[in-house]
């Protein structure tokens, strides 16, 4: 089943062509400060996200294995994405609330776990993972 999305301002719309099978909260610095709080993700890969208004599109290159994008209209964080080499490059992060119908997705995966502030918690038991579990994952090796 496909999913449809889109910034705030309809600038920046998408489809998500492949059936979500891994979402997550990431509770890391970077994240809280692009989305306001917890980002919520649905990971998609590469060939399975077809984006309409790429031109009001502006990434940031956020850490040496990852790019953010935002609508330049209205600045909606939008996804993001592996750019490190490996299995996960080109992997994309969507925001779950930029989805037009976000029921029936279940939260999958909690990560960067050791950052997440003590004020909240979700409710349903999933996978954790601390910043360095991460890091292992998806940052290149040193040196790069």
């Amino acid at each position: 089943m496909s999913r449809i999305g889109a910034c705030l301002c309809g600038a920046v719309s998408y489809v998500i062509t492949t059936d979500p099978t891994h979402t997550g909260a990431c509770h890391c610095n970077m994240c809280r400060k692009w989305s306001g709080g917890v980002f919520m993700g649905l990971q998609t890969p590469a060939d399975g996200l077809q984006i309409t208004g790429a031109d009001a599109i502006t990434t940031f290159k956020s850490s040496d294995w990852a790019e953010r994008a935002f609508c330049n209209k209205c600045g909606s964080s939008l996804y993001y994405r592996v750019t490190a080499p490996g299995p996960h490059q080109g992997t994309y992060h969507v925001g779950i609330g930029t989805l037009d119908n976000p029921n029936g997705i279940a939260l999958t995966e909690e990560i960067f776990i050791d950052e997440k502030p003590d004020g909240y918690s979700f409710s349903q038991h999933t996978k954790t993972m601390t910043g360095a579990e991460v890091f292992a994952m998806f940052a290149p090796p040193d040196g790069r």
